[in-house]
């Protein structure tokens, strides 16, 4: 099997998912051409030698439809035989883009990948492709289906989070990533976007820096109601020893919408040594995993446990995890499950404060991984994404 390296890794800024929000004027094809452009100046990359380009993206619709992958080629003006496919596992969809890349490079069958990913959810809004089997909310509904919120509120039930845990937990992503921008730690991928005006973006402007805790606790219970009218009492017969389902998740204990981009260049060794490019980190293996459907956001945990087993690694032996904070309840019973220490996972901050483009977010947890091992001098690392129906997926990486 052939060692896979990342050679770079960028991204686009991330902006809030409205009409008003800094990217919302950018289509994801320019998104991903500004991208596509820096990551050849940066690197030198030739785009002739690529064997693929892999993209993540969940709304297959709209702007975002008809293989958005090989359509960012074409624009890109990359040359016509580069290939493109995109791929959708809902929010770790860029990261099994980056497992895709693996697998045929560690194969020996490819040798160079551009994989990644893109959401603008301002214009193509989450779900607007309508999937009938997540519409259908009828009792009977044979997929068990529950929205990903509600799933956030039955695992706060189970493990005894209280509002104040999770609001708590918000605030602290607030500020590790209000402190991680303003001291530069994310510059190193973070590419600034040219705007039609002429302007530059080169923020996350996602951030709520001003967060407190009094303003979190002011804010209503998002999923109440639909819960109450339709899942919660789906839930309670799945789990007859829960007395109800609370609802403590709010706009301000979960991921927020974004609209942003992100790219690896992935290769294996003789690349490297054929070109002035330094790879960056080695990709060490990946797993996929689900849990149960109905406690959608818990197939990390059982995704990073896999792999840890498979590479003979504690969990204790990494250096730095980045969790995809999907939802703050279940983002601690993750660092709980794994018997992480808080000072080890998502230092920066998560998407809580910086957003989750979720066609993007493993491109741009990649990115922020590699960015902070190479800033503290560590080594290992880990990327773990939880999504609808249970799914999971983690990779492991190892700095050179």
């Amino acid at each position: 099997m052939q060692a896979v390296y990342i050679y770079d890794a960028v991204r686009t800024p991330r902006a809030i998912a409205k009409d008003h929000g800094a990217l919302h004027r950018l289509s994801p094809l320019e998104l991903l051409k500004q991208l596509s452009v820096a990551l050849q100046q940066r690197t030198g990359l030739d785009p002739a030698d690529l064997d693929d380009v892999v993209l993540g993206c969940v709304s297959q619709f709209g702007e975002q439809a008809g293989n958005i992958a090989r359509a960012a080629v074409i624009n890109a003006g990359w040359p016509d035989h580069v290939p493109g496919m995109t791929v959708a596992r809902f929010c770790s969809s860029s990261l099994d883009a980056a497992c895709v890349a693996f697998d045929r490079i560690a194969a020996g069958s490819n040798q160079l990948i551009v994989a990644g990913g893109v959401e603008s959810m301002s214009r193509v809004p989450m779900q607007s492709d309508q999937p009938q089997w997540m519409m259908d909310f009828s009792p009977h509904n044979a997929t068990r289906w529950i929205p990903i919120g509600i799933c956030a509120d039955l695992i706060a039930t189970q493990q005894g989070y209280s509002r104040k845990d999770l609001d708590n937990f918000a605030l602290q992503s607030q500020q590790r990533a209000q402190y991680a921008s303003e001291a530069g730690h994310f510059d190193r991928s973070l590419i600034p976007m040219r705007l039609p005006d002429g302007g530059t973006f080169n923020r996350d402007e996602t951030i709520r820096g001003d967060t407190t805790l009094d303003k979190l606790a002011s804010l209503p219970p998002a999923f109440a109601e639909l819960g109450e009218n339709v899942f919660d009492e789906r839930l309670l017969i799945l789990h007859p020893q829960l007395k109800c389902i609370d609802h403590q998740h709010t706009v301000g204990n979960a991921p927020r919408m974004a609209d942003a981009a992100s790219l690896l260049l992935i290769g294996d060794q003789s690349f490297g040594n054929n070109s002035s490019i330094t790879a960056r980190a080695q990709m060490l293996g990946h797993c996929s995993y689900c849990g149960p459907v109905e406690q959608g956001l818990t197939g990390g945990a059982r995704a990073a446990r896999k792999l840890l087993d498979r590479h003979n690694i504690k969990a204790a032996d990494l250096d730095l995890v980045e969790f995809n904070e999907s939802f703050a309840g279940p983002t601690l019973k993750f660092i709980e499950d794994l018997k992480l220490t808080a000072d080890k996972v998502n230092v920066n901050g998560g998407a809580i404060a910086l957003g989750h483009p979720m066609g993007a977010t493993g491109g741009n947890l990649t990115g922020m991984l590699l960015d902070e091992l190479e800033r503290r001098d560590q080594e290992l690392g880990m990327v773990v994404i939880c999504g609808a129906t249970g799914s999971g997926t983690a990779m492991l990486v190892r700095r050179c």
